[in-house]
């Protein structure tokens, strides 16, 4: 498996998929860049998601929000399309990401997007 930023996700099969449990995932090192002025954004992105026949594998996650680091993204656009690419692959019950980013210009943005099947 590759070491290298990447935007595919892996899954896997769900080892319980008759029941309704969650599984959270937070990296409080997420990067960015502001599309406007080039400029790193630093935020907390949170994941939660009720799995349905698959589980979104952990490294191929990290390589995945590790690829934003050069990307230009305004915070609304990177919190809905992390949401959109995991729906697409995992199809799960119920997903939200959040977006929690470090103030810019005296104001902290949080972003919450959601899927529900």
């Amino acid at each position: 498996m590759s070491t290298e930023p990447s935007k595919t996700l892996d899954a896997f099969p769900n080892p319980k998929p008759a029941r309704d449990y969650e599984i959270r995932f937070e990296c409080p090192e997420f990067t960015c860049l502001c599309p406007l002025t080039g400029q790193p954004d630093f935020a907390t992105i949170r994941i939660r998601y009720t799995p349905d026949e698959r589980c979104v594998e952990l490294k191929s996650l990290k390589l995945y929000l590790w690829s934003y680091r050069n990307e230009g993204a305004f915070h609304e656009a990177v919190t809905n399309r992390i949401l959109d690419d995991l729906v697409a692959v995992l199809d799960p019950r119920r997903a939200e990401v959040e977006g929690d980013f470090w103030v810019r210009g005296g104001i902290r943005t949080v972003v919450v997007a959601r899927h529900e099947k």
